[in-house]
């Protein structure tokens, strides 16, 4: 087999984005004030109370590059790294922090902890890192334990917040404290995050202005031949130059069918592609923005045309519906009606609605079609596409959006056809409708929105909705 590394065209980077320049000004908003983390801790602390806690324990691991596997440490105290946070429930005890025990090399600032009495450094340790006995999780168990005790607290009611890389810590302090009760609270702090407050949604606007910023860097540098490590590569650098603290949260996809939530791996753009940009994460300050956006290379499908019209009139119309008080149900299904008009789908009921990721009707395991597809670029490299991706057609998923909160947080709320809350001032969330039919058409695009007291502010307005056109001459 004749194989060749696909031409990364790194090389011309600088010359691709020489010229380029947003249409607007970036506003970067300042950290915000110790103040509202103040305002946080007493709120914490009074639904730690009404839940008959002592205190709190805050737990937050560390993933793959170097990442905190949660944002609550972050949203109490700032703190970006790894770390437990000991809150007592009586505000005259020293709220202490455990850290730096992880092989996580990130050192403050960013992250400087606010309203933390004592930090302790427990140290990486083990016979291959540093030829020592013991187990860092261990010895950040066993100094909580002591810190509970010195604080009065080894018998003691206590909330404990985590996710999954906590489960070896807690069973270590179920150990060391088997005269303390547990008790799993991480919905104190999801609830406290439901509805953000005017410093934070100007961090929000920040982030989701990076966006747009990349975008544009995108549009400018997108053309046939170009790659798609090269138009990545350009909405990276824009957003980070300008304050955006990672470079991997968003999916690229290219080929001539629209497929979407791809990774970059040498497509060079040609007549006829359809591109997606699903910025799922770009983050500032700890918050993040979400958005979606499709570019045509000259000529599409009629039928393509079509999907990416139903998508954009969906988006518009659940848009018209957005104010306080508004029946999150009632904005997805407008979205969805423009499908419906045209025969895509036969209801918006999440419970009936065909999605791409979808199991089998009985709930089963759905077998990935095996096939060949024809991909030039990927063949290059001396490999093959054999599978059909998605498995099945219909929207990406069988919602309209959810909510955009901090940096490896959860969704608090889903905007969906089962979700019967009504909107609030200061809730930020992402609409995007998403339609794929494989080896045929597909759609990706969405806006972020904050809601305000008179109905939404578009914070993803700088860069138009509407498909992205470019010509298919290079």
């Amino acid at each position: 087999m004749n194989m060749r590394a696909t031409n990364a065209g790194g090389y011309r980077m600088g010359s691709l984005l020489a010229d380029f320049q947003p249409d607007f000004d970036f506003s970067a908003p300042l950290p915000l004030p110790v103040e509202e983390f103040e305002d946080r801790l007493r709120r914490v602390r009074r639904q730690a109370v009404e839940a008959g806690h002592d205190a709190l324990i805050v737990h937050a691991g560390s993933v793959g590059w170097f990442h905190a596997s949660n944002a609550y440490l972050r949203y109490i105290c700032d703190w970006m790294r790894e770390g437990v946070l000991i809150i007592p429930t009586d505000a005259d005890k020293a709220m202490v922090l455990l850290s730096f025990f992880t092989q996580s090399v990130l050192l403050p600032p960013g992250g400087e902890p606010v309203l933390v009495d004592e930090i302790w450094q427990i140290g990486p340790i083990g016979r291959e890192y540093a030829d020592r006995p013991g187990d860092s999780v261990l010895k950040t168990a066993e100094k909580c334990a002591e810190v509970l005790a010195s604080l009065g607290l080894a018998k003691a009611q206590i909330g404990r917040i985590g996710d999954r890389t906590s489960l070896t810590f807690w069973s270590a302090l179920d150990d060391l404290l088997p005269k303390s009760k547990f008790v799993a609270d991480n919905a104190i702090l999801d609830r406290m995050q439901k509805v953000r407050s005017p410093r934070e949604i100007e961090i929000f606007r920040a982030a989701a202005q990076l966006i747009s910023i990349g975008t544009q860097a995108a549009y400018h540098v997108a053309k046939p031949g170009v790659t798609d490590h090269e138009i990545l590569a350009a909405f990276t650098y824009a957003q980070m130059a300008l304050g955006g603290e990672t470079g991997d949260g968003y999916q690229i996809g290219i080929n001539e069918f629209g497929t979407h939530c791809g990774k970059p791996y040498g497509r060079i753009v040609r007549p006829g592609d359809l591109i997606n940009l699903y910025i799922s994460n770009v983050t500032y300050r700890g918050y993040t923005a979400q958005t979606a956006r499709m570019i045509a290379v000259g000529d599409i499908t009629s039928h393509q045309e079509d999907v990416l019209a139903a998508c954009t009139e969906g988006v518009k119309r659940a848009e018209k519906l957005i104010k306080p008080g508004a029946l999150m149900r009632d904005v997805n299904n407008a979205a969805f009606e423009p499908m419906i008009e045209r025969g895509m789908l036969m209801s918006p009921e999440a419970r009936t609605m065909p999605y791409n990721w979808s199991p089998m009707e009985d709930g089963g395991a759905r077998l990935i079609p095996n096939q060949y597809v024809k991909d030039i670029d990927w063949e290059a490299q001396g490999r093959k596409l054999m599978h059909v991706y998605p498995a099945t057609h219909g929207p990406h998923n069988p919602n309209l959006g959810h909510s955009v909160g901090m940096a490896g947080g959860q969704n608090s709320f889903n905007i969906s056809s089962h979700n019967y809350d009504r909107m609030e001032e200061g809730m930020v969330f992402v609409l995007h409708t998403q339609w794929l039919e494989p080896l045929s058409a597909g759609c990706n695009i969405g806006d972020m929105y904050v809601v305000t007291k008179d109905g939404f502010e578009n914070l993803s307005r700088h860069t138009p909705l509407e498909t992205h056109r470019i010509a298919a001459e290079a």
